[in-house]
């Protein structure tokens, strides 16, 4: 058999209709927030998805973009995955959800939970599936998030925070190498700190227990380092660049890649990033000002945001996408555009 690659073939994003500005919380907590998440964050607004709004209608309006653009119908899609924390149900998955609103009957289908890390890990093993299996050759990864379901309205440390929004890519055959290499990383000491910890076997979403320890809602439960990213992301970079550079046989540097993509939680982790990697501002592109911090959906909303604004990378570009959330997790990934 010829030897098979995999490549990104196109993007797509949702970005749901309600604008939620910072200067609407000051009535709720009785002081501004806004030029604290300005200053410390860089968040601006964000958006909520409607009362009739489940994470797999924004998956579904994602997906469809990806496909458009890439020409398919959903009948030709081999696989669906989706990354998500903030699913439809505890069990089914909500890939299954996604196949059936898109009416991609041919699709098998799972989700993958590694919290804000989540699309990045479900990116590779698209990948790997394009590669290794013959009769998968168009997959849709989706990122999608619905965290307004699960804030507490009066904890101004996460209702300021998280939003709602999905983006999606479809992962094709390609002739030329397009996926390069991927490493993860976790520190999972941290699993305890911050999540949703009612609704699973640790604490069931019982009625006893939801009047002990409430309702399901994303919280701050301990501190973890406030540096974890800018400590983390350099050497799980380095250790990507150099995967990537015995595969390829190419010494690969930070000065070769042309688009760096974050998770999306923190402009001023960004920017010190780019520093500490000694490069220009303009290789990365950010959309938490706008959209406010979107988890496992916030990477491929900022690529699919990168190209719809003419930002984006150009055939033959290199590509870099580092993620971390709850767990904590960690998963980097470089491609070849094109």
């Amino acid at each position: 058999m010829p030897i098979r690659y995999a490549r990104i073939l196109s993007t797509g994003s949702h970005i749901p209709e309600q604008v939620v500005t910072n200067a609407e919380f000051a009535p709720r907590f009785g002081e501004s927030v806004d030029g604290w998440l300005v200053e410390n964050v860089g968040i601006r607004e964000r958006r909520f998805m409607r009362d009739d709004q489940v994470t797999s209608d924004l998956a579904v309006a994602a997906g469809r973009v990806a496909l458009e653009r890439a020409g398919l119908e959903p009948e030709a899609l081999d696989r669906i995955i989706v990354a998500t924390d903030t699913p439809d149900y505890l069990s089914p998955a909500t890939a299954a959800v996604v196949q059936a609103k898109l009416g991609a009957r041919r699709a098998g289908v799972f989700d993958v939970n590694s919290a804000c890390a989540g699309w990045v890990t479900a990116l590779d093993l698209a990948a790997r599936l394009v590669i290794t299996e013959p009769e998968d050759t168009t997959i849709l990864v989706i990122g999608a998030y619905g965290m307004s379901r699960f804030l507490d309205g009066s904890d101004k440390k996460t209702a300021t925070l998280f939003a709602d929004g999905a983006g999606a890519v479809v992962v094709s055959a390609g002739s030329s190498p397009g996926w390069l290499a991927t490493v993860t990383a976790a520190a999972g000491e941290y699993h305890d700190a911050m999540g949703i910890y009612t609704g699973g076997t640790f604490r069931p979403a019982t009625a006893d227990q939801v009047v002990q320890y409430g309702p399901p809602v994303v919280q701050f439960v301990r501190k973890f380092p406030a540096t974890f990213n800018t400590e983390q992301w350099p050497p799980l970079i380095d250790r990507l660049l150099a995967k990537a550079s015995r595969i390829t046989g190419t010494r690969l540097q930070p000065d070769d890649v042309d688009h760096y993509y974050f998770t999306q939680v923190n402009l001023r982790t960004i920017e010190a990033m780019m520093i500490t990697l000694g490069q220009p501002l303009a290789k990365t592109h950010w959309i938490m000002d706008k959209y406010g911090y979107t988890g496992s959906a916030c990477i491929p909303m900022a690529l699919d945001d990168a190209i719809v604004q003419s930002q984006g990378p150009k055939p033959g570009s290199l590509v870099l996408f580092c993620a971390s959330g709850g767990g904590i997790a960690l998963a980097a990934s470089l491609w070849r555009w094109g």
